[in-house]
């Protein structure tokens, strides 16, 4: 059970508005000090934040001393902005495109609805599995024994998160290899920290699909579990405000997971702007539905008082800001329209509705979830036999139970 005096934490996943995911190479200090104080001033007490990994690991036996420097000062500018810092290893999976470095590159996995990009450019090139490939397994590890060295024992550090979404990028060949990963890597991060948490960013597919690392897996080597999830991306949900199926997921993720705590550590929806000619446009041009900012604002108050009512350690906003109209020519967002805005903040810095919603968690304390799961009529390894029709028939029996 969680200590109710532990902070419900509710924080958003960062990004720069000018750079996106070109943060890293174009650093910009001012721009880190004046985004952390905007966060810092709504009311937000953390931030996931991305290694990407062609720039902080140049060469599979290198480690760019100027990147780990540039996280240092991340986390320095965190600390006295009052924020907590989630980094995230091997960024990877990033907003619909797989970003490798070249010398990971030559295997033959890739999923196709992916684009990978390498160098700047998008490649056709496959992925070399890490779960299996020993050679990138130790390059993982040693980027993940420098990074959690050069910021061990940091005030800022609430715990590292050794991937996002990387069942994307590449799936483990089976579970044992899996598992190994996950030892591995998390040993070599409390080898330098023995005090910081550890999760890895699991997402809605990863329950909808047996990947082989799912919460079971995790559960063994990290401290608390972390799950994404998005209504627009579930056919199964109630529509695309669809806050109830954030605390299922949840609760999946906990019962598969042997009872371990759950972040929430993405959750969001790209948004228009009624009358605004340029959203109108793009919500014309999206593949994914855009959703008018003051619909959006509804679905996240309702869907922090539902992560918090079922019991999480946090939620976490997708994603701080809009991005410039500078770089939409660039993957992601040249063919990813609704990309472009699920911030929190539009690009010009200014805040759309939902920042309001936010307020109201400043402070707020975790609470004691029951567990009792009295929807759920099977055991976790028939769950795991055919999840893609379990997931959608338990989530109607939850709905049908007033679980929340």
């Amino acid at each position: 059970m969680p200590n109710r005096s532990e902070r419900f934490r509710v924080g958003v996943n960062y990004w720069p508005a000018r750079t996106a995911m070109g943060w890293w190479a174009d650093f910009d200090h001012a721009e880190v000090v004046a985004d952390f104080a905007r966060i810092a001033a709504s009311g937000l007490d953390s931030v996931r934040l991305f290694l990407t990994w062609e720039d902080f690991q140049p060469a599979p036996d290198e480690v760019d001393r100027e990147m780990l420097d540039r996280l240092v000062t991340v986390a320095d500018l965190a600390g006295r902005a009052g924020l907590a810092v989630v980094p995230t290893l091997f960024t990877g999976h990033m907003s619909g495109v797989n970003w490798v470095p070249a010398w990971a590159l030559g295997g033959s996995d890739r999923d196709d609805r992916f684009r990978v990009v390498s160098g700047g450019r998008v490649t056709r090139a496959g992925l070399r599995n890490w779960y299996a490939d020993p050679d990138v397994a130790s390059a993982q590890a040693l980027l993940a024994g420098e990074a959690a060295a050069a910021l061990a024992g940091h005030e800022a550090i609430w715990a590292w998160d050794l991937g996002n979404e990387s069942s994307n990028c590449v799936v483990p060949p089976s579970r044992s290899s899996a598992r190994n990963w996950l030892e591995r890597i998390t040993s070599a991060i409390r080898t330098a920290d023995q005090t910081v948490l550890v999760t890895v960013g699991l997402h809605m597919e990863d329950l909808e699909e047996d990947r082989k690392l799912g919460p079971r897996e995790a559960s063994e080597a990290c401290d608390l579990l972390s799950m994404h999830g998005y209504p627009i991306y579930a056919h199964w949900a109630e529509g695309p405000t669809d806050e109830h199926l954030l605390p299922f997921l949840a609760h999946v993720t906990r019962w598969l997971g042997e009872g371990r705590d759950v972040l929430f550590s993405e959750f969001g929806l790209p948004t228009y702007r009624r009358g605004d000619p340029s959203g109108e446009r793009a919500r014309r041009q999206s593949l994914s539905p855009l959703i008018e900012e003051q619909a959006a604002a509804a679905y996240t108050e309702r869907a922090l008082v539902a992560l918090h009512r079922a019991g999480c350690a946090g939620a976490m906003l997708w994603c701080y800001t809009d991005y410039d109209s500078a770089i939409w020519e660039k993957p992601p967002l040249d063919l990813a329209v609704h990309e472009r805005s699920f911030g929190l903040w539009r690009a010009d810095g200014s805040p759309k509705p939902s920042v309001a919603a936010v307020a109201a968690f400043t402070g707020a304390v975790r609470v004691n979830s029951p567990d009792d799961y009295k929807w759920i009529d099977i055991e976790p390894d028939e769950f795991s036999l055919d999840p893609r029709v379990h997931l959608p028939r338990l989530y109607r029996r939850y709905r049908k139970s007033g679980g929340t």
